[in-house]
């Protein structure tokens, strides 16, 4: 459920409201409020994509072989990181996955922390957000096995194990009618298998943008009611914390999303 509207999507609402607008009408969407369409978790993304460009920016402005800033440190540490778990669980190659993977979790991270500064929100406790997320993972890493595998062999082995049973049946050679129809039950086999891969892979986007959501929006839910009972004191506790399972739901994103990536890319497709 939307909070109500922040001061920065007031902001947008006032200077972009009619265009956004307009631009919705003309593909059949209908706000339910003209003249503010922008909703307060799109707003809160636009804001953590102007920290990241700012960030980014400071970043490479002050890069440095010899004499590295803290934040250069800070960044070189979790690149390092992430890129050691990538080549553990993807293997070899996994350093060209980096730079979705890193930008992906930064902007997650950035995401869960937001509602902590005063004035604005966490957009990531809402489906929308995390759902766009999960959707990022789920089609980077069908694309990523599409193009190490070809769109032939990638869609055959979400029929495994039919592929290798029928080449063992046939020993590589032509198939008659009569042993097509020995075959049947390994086709059949096949097509199921299809489906439930399918249905697989598609639940993955459920998992991963309920999950964050879900947590997001019981850690939002503690801290006010902690705000509410000891105004003082425990709080900042609940904020620390608040922190730390923002920086472990990034996480948990990223490793399941290199673990998608793992079996999308894996040789013995």
């Amino acid at each position: 459920m939307e909070h109500q509207e922040l001061w920065f999507t007031a902001v947008l609402n006032s200077v972009l409201g009619g265009p956004v607008t307009a631009l919705l009408e003309t593909v059949g969407i209908h706000p339910h409020d003209p003249a503010h369409p922008i909703p307060n978790h799109f707003a809160m993304q636009i804001v953590v994509v102007a920290i990241l460009m700012v960030l980014f920016w400071w970043l490479r402005r002050g890069l440095s072989m010899d004499r590295p800033g803290k934040l250069q440190q800070m960044f070189e540490l979790v690149v390092e990181g992430m890129g050691g778990q990538a080549e553990e669980i993807i293997g070899a190659g996994s350093r060209r996955f980096l730079p979705l993977v890193f930008t992906l979790g930064v902007f997650i991270f950035l995401c869960n922390i937001l509602g902590m500064v005063p004035g604005l929100d966490t957009p990531t406790d809402q489906i929308y957000v995390t759902v766009g997320c999960a959707l990022v993972a789920f089609v980077y890493y069908n694309l990523a096995g599409l193009r190490k595998h070809g769109p032939v062999h990638y869609t055959l082995s979400l029929t495994s194990p039919a592929p290798s049973m029928v080449h063992e049946m046939t020993h590589g050679k032509k198939i008659t009618a009569g042993g097509l129809l020995v075959l049947l039950p390994v086709l059949l086999l096949g097509l199921l298998m299809f489906l439930i891969e399918v249905v697989s892979h598609l639940a993955r986007v459920l998992s991963l943008s309920v999950r964050l959501m879900a947590n997001m929006t019981a850690g939002h839910n503690i801290t006010l009611i902690f705000f509410a009972l000891i105004p003082l004191g425990a709080p900042v506790v609940f904020e620390g914390l608040h922190i730390f399972v923002g920086g472990l739901q990034a996480y948990i994103f990223v490793l399941l999303t290199m673990v998608y990536l793992a079996g999308a890319v894996a040789e013995e497709h």
